[in-house]
């Protein structure tokens, strides 16, 4: 018997979870997800584009709004920041470096950056959230 076997129960998502959260979770949810759909699309997709422009600021919007919630979710650390945070410290930066060096036509250090956090903040950092016992889990196994 497997770990999956024996402690979870894959199913369709559960999204009546979400409404069972503080809105300030909801928010961060909706906003990394839309984040993961919309850097999806910005690497794998044309660049240097006014579709590209757009939805890059757009990006930008939903990443700094997934880090300052971010801020306010101390759940799993008994109400202190915890070392998830320090991607929303990370976050916080590197976003702003990354529209200054696309302004610069520093398409390098901007693609680097968006890539970075893309890995780091979205694909890294939501794996950690399918970890037993954490919403996402809840949502899909549990």
């Amino acid at each position: 018997m497997t770990f999956l076997d024996h402690y979870a129960h894959p199913h369709l998502p559960n999204l009546a979870l979400i409404g069972e959260v503080p809105p300030v979770i909801q928010i961060h949810l909706l906003a990394a997800l839309a984040a993961f759909v919309i850097g999806t699309i910005q690497i794998f997709g044309p660049k240097g584009t006014g579709l590209h422009r757009i939805l890059g600021w757009t990006w930008v919007i939903f990443m700094m709004t997934v880090a300052v919630s971010s801020l306010f979710i101390k759940i799993i650390n008994h109400g202190q920041f915890s070392f998830i945070h320090i991607l929303s410290g990370i976050t916080l930066v590197a976003v702003p470096v990354l529209v200054y060096a696309a302004r610069k036509k520093d398409i390098r250090t901007h693609r680097k950056q968006a890539i970075n956090l893309y890995v780091g903040a979205l694909l890294v950092a939501g794996l950690f959230t399918f970890l037993p016992g954490r919403l996402m889990w809840q949502m899909v196994f549990g």
